[in-house]
């Protein structure tokens, strides 16, 4: 492990940029000290121009990585200033990243079940890329317009996508909890990322049905290595450092109605 990649940020210049959907952006940076040591789960800290130094550095969700060509993808929702900066980046615009950072997902079993609320198909899209044993990845968000994630991004071999939305605009209508309901029986472990809610929904199935869980948690953040204590979260133990402790942590050891 590369501590020096953890302690102090690289310069990554933008290689490319795309505005997916009104509001959503793909960029990819060249980062190949990053790259190297990337797992599924985990993120990086993205640090603001000069002129924006006052600004704190934002955390992203590793989302694609291309390890031959030193690539690394970030895939967010603009809604913030710093955001509208990354969003409006052009190629060789260098950006300073601190990572990778946290904890990773463990390996996948095979038949394992992903389910991924909004934005929270940015990890989750990372680790169905990580395998090809069989799994099933549900995506759902309220209506079609915010189901943003690139469909070549998820045509993954052995990947099976079900879309859902709450209207029933695209793919099943309902929420992501109801139709892991119809799916979590047998599978060989969840991984879930999204609004609390779903995560407690999505948990409480897994204890049901006795499936393993794990959860990537999603909290502000200022530093992004456990300084500042700004990302605490309940855990069955006491206090959980978002960044340090997890992103991922086994369902179990988070208190998701905390």
């Amino acid at each position: 492990m590369n501590w020096k990649n953890k302690l102090y940020p690289v310069q990554c210049p933008v290689t490319d940029r795309q505005i997916v959907a009104p509001g959503y952006c793909r960029l990819v940076l060249h980062a190949p000290a990053v790259v190297r040591e990337a797992r599924p789960g985990q993120f990086v800290m993205v640090y603001m121009p000069g002129e924006y130094t006052g600004m704190l550095p934002r955390p992203f969700s590793i989302y694609a990585v291309s390890r031959d060509r030193g690539e690394l993808v970030l895939f967010f929702e603009i809604k913030g200033r710093g955001t509208e900066l990354l969003a409006a980046s052009r190629s060789g615009f260098v950006w300073k990243l601190l990572g990778p950072l946290g904890t990773a997902f463990p390996v996948p079993p095979p038949g394992s079940l992903l389910v991924a609320g909004g934005m929270g198909i940015a990890p989750l899209a990372f680790l169905a890329a990580g395998t090809d044993r069989p799994r099933i990845l549900i995506y759902g968000a309220p209506t079609a317009a915010q189901l943003i994630c690139p469909s070549l991004d998820l045509a993954l071999p052995g990947l099976t996508l079900v879309e859902v939305t709450e209207d029933g605009s695209r793919g099943e209508k309902g929420t992501a909890p109801e139709v892991c309901r119809g799916l979590i029986a047998g599978a060989g472990a969840v991984f879930t990322c999204g609004p609390k809610q779903m995560l407690a929904s999505v948990v409480s199935m897994g204890r049901r049905y006795g499936v393993k869980t794990w959860v990537s948690m999603e909290e502000r953040m200022a530093c992004g290595i456990g300084a500042c204590l700004g990302c605490v979260v309940s855990g069955t133990d006491g206090y959980r450092r978002v960044c340090r402790d997890g992103p991922v942590f086994p369902a179990e050891e988070v208190d998701l109605n905390g």
